[in-house]
């Protein structure tokens, strides 16, 4: 009795209502459009956040010159943050703007089979490089506060600090790239 199909009538006409399995596919599919449309924000916000905090790990670290030994040019853990920084800001910046422009036009400018697998690759080793570039810097950064603690090694400190996040946003946008590498359709 209640599998039954029934019918409806649209602008006068009599049609046969959709069957269970006919309204459970079109839910089953709407369902999953919003859960890629979900994911495709959450990356996008977890990209800019990632851009926001190597741009800043940049910024501080670039403009942490105070004279005499405290600049940040002679130390090569420093060089090595602040090289990582460029790089995963442009990395950041790239992806965002990719994401912001398929979001507006429905359409990705780069159109690839591999694209999911790029973007899974591009953001772990952009993850791992700004971990590596804190992790190098922190064991510096503490001997130096051992021995003073001035606006330098507080500078330091700073940017070693973003960089940390931006690691954080660069693994959560890994973790939705996976996921969506592992969960792609090929029709």
């Amino acid at each position: 009795m209640g599998n039954e199909p029934t019918t409806t009538t649209v602008n006068g006409t009599t049609q046969p209502a959709a069957t269970d399995l006919e309204s459970g596919g079109v839910s089953v599919i709407v369902e999953r459009w919003k859960k890629e449309d979900l994911l495709e924000k959450c990356s996008l916000g977890s990209r800019v956040f990632a851009f926001f905090f190597s741009f800043l790990t940049l910024l501080i670290m670039a403009t942490n010159i105070h004279g005499d030994w405290r600049d940040f040019y002679h130390y090569e853990e420093y060089r090595y943050v602040l090289v990582v920084a460029i790089l995963s800001t442009s990395y950041a910046c790239l992806q965002s703007w990719r994401q912001i422009h398929k979001l507006g036009t429905n359409k990705d400018l780069f159109s690839w089979p591999n694209s999911e697998a790029v973007d899974y690759g591009g953001d772990q080793i952009a993850a791992y490089l700004l971990l590596s570039a804190a992790s190098a810097a922190i064991p510096l950064t503490n001997r130096m506060r051992q021995g003073s603690d001035n606006v330098f090694t507080d500078a330091s400190a700073a940017a070693i600090s973003m960089a940390f996040f931006a690691f954080l946003c660069f693994s959560i946008s890994s973790l939705i790239s996976g996921y969506r590498l592992c969960n792609q359709s090929y029709i």
